[in-house]
């Protein structure tokens, strides 16, 4: 079923020109503003035409209009002059907080607010702890529905998880001068008794921690052992497979395997196996000072590539080679990577890092 959308209200070119030469002017007071910013809106004017032929903001046209919308709600409820007085003060940006209450609980905030002369951070505050009061299914024991107790509830639930003495006197305090039964008063002022009494302690919170990336879940790879090694060695290897969604791997007896960083050469592989070699035994070894480094090969990938290098078996041990035609040696793997011992200038600092310099 289509929604039909209300049709604007017709206004005559004379009416539209009286109520913008009257909002120039700022005839009236600002909830004459709200219902006339109203009126136009309903007859089809955008927010921007308005403020090009009155000055008045586009937020400034919403903030009036809310809150003439409230005052006429709470005016429902005949409440007292000096609450409509406040009200008209002028006071639209409070109004207008408390948009988000319903009739009868407008009403009673206005006449909290009037009492407490409140601005719009109090009445920011007011209208959210009446309506989070109101959401709970029972009240908390002591406290009434009243807006000041709900600001009064807020105050004593707070300074209970509170540890730090002056912010706990504080919300007391600022809960007393809100609180309106007497029920809720002994409530903060048992609260108010035990001051010096230690807050309750509050369970830690559990170190949560979820990896953003694959590399940060590294892939354990089957270890053959260090050079030199036969083919035979390689070959016997057990391919071993990672259990999602943490990668635990079950080992067979007697296996070893080593750790490599998920990088997608390594996701990818469907049977990698590693070994261990001196790095001055690779081809086109780059240089620098002799370190054991790992190989890792995938035993799946033994179809010739002329970009690639292979572990092959010659004279009974293996070893890695670049072939730029096709070999007639077989080949036992394609090579995914060469990786490095990462260097640390003092691993002593990593377990005890108070000894650190700043």
């Amino acid at each position: 079923m289509t929604e039909h959308k209300p049709e604007p209200q017709k206004l005559t070119d004379e009416e539209v020109r009286e109520i913008l030469r009257s909002l120039r002017h700022k005839e009236g007071n600002w909830i004459d503003w709200g219902k006339r910013c109203k009126q136009l809106q309903d007859a089809g004017y955008a927010a921007e035409d308005i403020f090009e032929q009155t000055g008045i903001e586009g937020l400034v046209q919403n903030q009036v209009i809310v809150a003439a919308q409230v005052y006429d709600s709470i005016v429902e409820g005949q409440p007292p002059a000096e609450v409509l007085a406040y009200c008209e003060g002028p006071r639209s940006d409070v109004l207008y907080e408390l948009r988000i209450l319903n009739q009868r609980q407008r009403l009673e905030a206005a006449m909290l607010a009037t009492e407490k002369r409140l601005d719009v951070d109090g009445a920011h505050r007011l209208s959210h702890d009446v309506k989070a009061l109101a959401c709970l299914a029972q009240i908390p024991e002591g406290f009434s529905r009243h807006p000041g107790d709900a600001v009064a509830y807020q105050c004593w639930r707070q300074a209970k998880r509170q540890r730090d003495l002056s912010q706990r006197a504080r919300l007391i305090a600022e809960g007393l001068r809100f609180v309106e039964s007497d029920t809720a008063r002994q409530q903060l002022e048992a609260l108010l008794q035990n001051l010096a009494a230690p807050a309750p302690r509050q369970a830690p919170l559990l170190p949560l921690y979820r990896p953003e990336t694959s590399e940060e879940l590294p892939r354990l790879l089957p270890l053959a052992g260090e050079l030199p090694l036969t083919a035979a060695e390689i070959e016997a290897v057990a391919a071993i497979a990672p259990e999602e969604p943490f990668q635990i791997t079950r080992l067979p007896a007697g296996a070893a395997c080593v750790p490599v960083p998920g990088w997608q050469v390594v996701l990818k592989a469907q049977d990698p196996v590693a070994l261990l070699a001196p790095s001055d035994s690779l081809p086109n070894s780059p240089g620098g000072d002799r370190e054991t480094v790992i190989v890792a090969i995938d035993r799946a990938q033994r179809d010739w590539d002329e970009n690639s290098y292979f572990l092959v078996e010659e004279g009974q041990q293996v070893r890695l080679a670049w072939f730029a035609e096709p070999p007639s040696l077989p080949l036992l793997g394609r090579l995914l990577l060469v990786l490095r011992p990462k260097r640390i200038l003092d691993e002593g600092n990593i377990t005890e890092p108070w000894q650190m310099d700043d």
